[in-house]
């Protein structure tokens, strides 16, 4: 197999990955304090209610896009490095299950 390219750890194993929950939790905040001052605004300059909701929530998509993208890009690479360390762990499984790797 491949050899994947792992960040190593100052012990000489692999990286822990980094923690992925602080950034969701920014990325979801975020989301929704955009859609719920795009709605507010949209609400004031005059539009009732339900077309309000709809037209912020559609708005927002694109805003996030821009304003969250650093939030969404270190998300990413936590879930990229996350993906990577279990890809290794399981070879890693693998490798001692079936007796080729060294003890």
């Amino acid at each position: 197999m491949a050899e994947s390219t792992t960040p190593g750890a100052p012990t000489g194993g692999p990286a822990t990955p980094p923690r992925i929950a602080p950034w969701l939790l920014l990325y979801t905040l975020g989301r929704l304090v955009i859609a719920a001052a795009l709605v507010a605004l949209i609400w004031l300059v005059g539009l009732p209610g339900f077309p309000a909701l709809l037209f912020g929530l559609l708005l927002s998509m694109p805003v996030a896009l821009v304003l969250l993208r650093p939030v969404r890009d270190k998300l990413t690479e936590g879930l990229a490095a996350r993906s990577v360390a279990r890809r290794t762990r399981k070879e890693q499984l693998r490798a001692r299950l079936s007796g080729d790797a060294a003890a």
